[in-house]
Formats: structure tokens, C-alpha cells, sequence
């Protein structure tokens, strides 16, 4: 029997038509998809009826699929000659796992191929009006992850308060009180502003603004709480001025099909 192809497609930061146009007909195309729990189920409606669905979402703390058996079900899909999409929040390969999971396909010798998806890190704080570049208040951007795997070296808080572009942090809001106040003792100034922000590119989407000192509170009077990103530097403050109102677009419309 033949083997068959893993794709693993990035989904975009949370809107659904935020999806790429190669990554649409992967889905609309795939006989298992093999998704996570941030992805949004209007994407995994796209699927064909005969299609088999696969829940491996992880919650914080609660992975219910241990990374090990995710890419087992990747690769006993495949050998049976199916092909399998592999739908992931944002970006694969931004601390998606994408690289384990790709690495362990390489070394059973199924054929994969990575799709890029809109990073939440740049095109989620896009949608919030916060542009994580900018002439005139950040020439560079800086994305880590709030939690590292156990056994490794965590982050250099102390180097990462030296740089001057905007930090973005990843799978951060738990830690968001202690990454701060990290931040504070390492000499960023304590008014550097800061934002979180929640359900990021969808229409629900919420954001608190503040400071170092203050963003906790803020969080804490708008009731937000993980999955949200956090972003620090001045670029936070063109969010009100940079705001718009997004088109939600419904990706099973017929203009959509027709341009695919």
C-alpha cells in the first residue's frame, strides 16, 4: 500500500478567512484532519462528510494527547495511504510543534509538507491595531514563549528587558503578573506599556491596555484570561488611533469557492 501525505497546515490566528487558499483546499481535500483545540470549527466544516475528525487540543496544564501519541496518529494514518492534514493554530513552526511533529514524519519516511499560516504573533495584534513594527517606536520584534519545556533553560528575562523593539510573548498570560515584574527587575522601566490580548483577529476579540505596573489590573477589570497574547513596547499605543472594525467573512460564501 501506498504512503500517504501529511500536511500540516497553519489556521491563522483565529479568524476563520484569515485561512491561506492552499491551506483551504488541504482541509476541503483531506481524508483526517488532526487538529488542535484553538482552531476554529468553521474551518473544520470545510471538511468532506467523509472525512475523519481528530480532537488532540491540549489545554493548559491537561494534555489529554501526549505530544508522542499526536505524531503516532500522524504517522499510523498515513501508512495506511491516507491523506492527513494536520491543522494547528497560526503558524506551524511558531512554537506550534510543527518541528517535532515534521521531524517525526522525516524519520518514518512519510512524505509531509508544510502549509504557513498568519502568526498569531503578528497578524493577531495586527487586528488589535497594535503593528509590531513601526518607524518611529520599534525597528524590531522579539517572540518567546511564557512556558518552556521541562529541562530547559528559561528565558532570559534579563537580556530580553535590554531590547528596545516590541516583545511579544506566546502561551505567557498565566505567568503575565511574573513576566512583568521579571521584566521590571531586569530595568525595563516600569511605564513601558503593555497590553493583552484575547480571542485575537475574531469578532469576540478583547484587549487590555496598560503598563508594566498596571496591565494586571486591567486584565483583571475585563475579565480576560489564556488563550491571549501579550505584547510590550510603545507600538501599544497606536492601538486606538490603528483600530478598525474587521469584515468577518463567511468562507464558505460562493465567492470564496469560486476563487479557489
Amino acid at each position: 500500500m501506498r504512503k500517504g501525505k501529511v500536511l500540516l497546515v497553519g489556521a491563522g490566528p483565529g479568524d476563520a478567512s484569515l485561512i491561506t487558499v492552499k491551506g483551504l483546499i488541504a482541509i476541503r481535500e483531506a481524508q483526517v484532519i488532526v487538529h488542535d483545540r484553538l482552531v476554529n470549527l468553521d474551518l473544520i466544516a470545510q471538511a468532506s462528510p467523509n472525512c475523519q475528525i481528530i480532537n488532540v487540543g491540549k489545554k493548559p496544564n491537561n494534555h489529554p494527547v501526549p505530544q508522542e501519541n499526536i505524531n503516532q496518529i500522524l504517522i499510523d494514518h498515513a501508512l495506511m495511504g491516507k491523506n492527513v492534514v494536520r491543522l494547528k493554530g497560526g503558524d506551524p513552526y511558531v512554537f506550534g510543534r510543527g518541528g517535532e511533529e515534521a521531524e517525526s514524519l522525516a524519520l518514518c519516511g512519510i512524505p509531509f509538507e508544510i502549509i504557513p499560516g498568519i502568526s498569531s504573533a503578528i497578524g493577531g495584534l495586527a487586528c488589535a491595531g497594535i503593528p509590531v513594527t513601526h518607524r518611529d517606536y520599534a525597528s524590531s520584534f522579539h517572540v518567546v514563549t511564557g512556558h518552556m519545556c521541562q529541562g530547559n533553560e528559561p528565558q532570559n528575562w534579563q537580556l530580553l528587558a535590554q531590547l528596545e523593539g516590541t516583545l511579544i510573548v506566546l502561551m505567557g498570560m498565566t505567568r503575565q503578573e511574573e513576566i512583568c515584574q521579571l521584566l521590571i527587575e531586569a530595568g525595563k522601566s516600569p511605564d513601558t506599556p503593555a497590553a493583552a490580548v484575547m480571542y485575537a483577529s475574531q469578532q469576540k476579540q478583547q484587549i487590555a491596555k496598560g503598563t508594566l505596573t498596571t496591565l494586571k489590573d486591567e486584565i483583571q477589570r475585563k475579565n480576560l484570561h489564556a488563550p491571549a497574547l501579550l505584547v510590550i513596547g510603545h507600538v501599544v499605543n497606536l492601538s486606538e488611533i490603528l483600530s478598525f472594525t474587521s469584515s468577518q467573512i463567511d468562507i464558505s460564501q460562493e465567492v470564496l469557492l469560486q476563487a479557489i
